[in-house]
């Protein structure tokens, strides 16, 4: 029988992969607006895992694990500005949300 652990982490690294390679196209903001987490938040939440398991782990390593590859350089490739749009609709979310 398949542990839990084992299901949880395959259907988090499916996840990894359909926001970083399917989907790259779906901003960091977008995700916040509409989810209140974004891909950030997936390596915030990694690092605080890791850490509570006795792994340290700085905010960079966590990034990298989540987006597969140093996050200066997914930044690059895929992260746009954001418009004055999205960032009125993410400070409406934030108030919403806390």
């Amino acid at each position: 029988m398949v542990d839990t652990v084992q299901l949880e982490a395959a259907a988090f690294r499916r996840l990894l992969r359909h926001l970083n390679e399917q989907r790259p196209d779906v901003q960091n903001i977008d995700l916040m607006i509409l989810a209140g987490f974004c891909r950030n938040c997936l390596a915030d939440w990694y690092r605080e895992a890791a850490e509570a398991a006795g792994q340290p782990m700085d905010r960079d390593q966590a990034r990298e694990a989540v987006y597969g590859m140093p996050f200066a350089e997914w930044k690059a490739r895929h992260q746009a500005e954001a418009t004055p749009e999205q960032l009125a609709a993410f400070e409406a979310a934030r108030r919403r949300h806390g």
